[in-house]
């Protein structure tokens, strides 16, 4: 069979952008892409029509790749601290987890998901550590977690 060629009104992971045109097998066009309205026929008229909707969906997109720039520097310019048990060698009794990072972060008036906190190593030692917080695409901030031994 033949390939056809459709035009995408949204990003298909492994296929293309909004607004380009591919070719595709009939069945996957048919039975996928233009049943959840994720591609259209490739006529010229579809073409200007998407031209016009991705001028819109670009400028949104540099808006909101501005918001999170943005972000990431409010993030990267943090230094969390917290105030944990540990003993004599500065070594905790438990860690600093990703839902004790979240918590600092809530009270500091940033609200960020626990899956979206990055912690390389287990934080089991008092002092400086860096930890990443994934914030939009392939786009992270990196933040420092101060621990300091609790007062006994």
């Amino acid at each position: 069979m033949k390939n056809v060629e459709i035009l995408l009104r949204e990003n298909v992971e492994s296929l293309g952008m909004c607004g380009d045109v591919v070719k595709v097998a009939p069945g996957y066009a048919r039975n996928y892409l233009v049943p959840y309205g994720k591609a259209v026929q490739a006529t010229p008229e579809n073409k200007k029509l998407m031209d016009r909707r991705r001028v819109r969906l670009e400028a949104e997109a540099a808006v909101k790749h501005a918001e999170m720039d943005a972000w990431i520097t409010t993030l990267s310019a943090l230094t969390l601290t917290t105030s944990e048990r540990a003993d004599e060698n500065g070594h905790l009794y438990g860690s600093v987890s990703a839902s004790a990072i979240v918590a600092l972060l809530t009270a500091k008036g940033h609200t960020v998901e626990e899956r979206n906190v990055r912690i390389d190593t287990p934080i089991k030692q008092v002092g400086e550590h860096k930890v990443r917080v994934h914030v939009y695409g392939d786009k992270e901030a990196e933040m420092t977690v101060n621990v300091v031994a609790a007062a006994s």
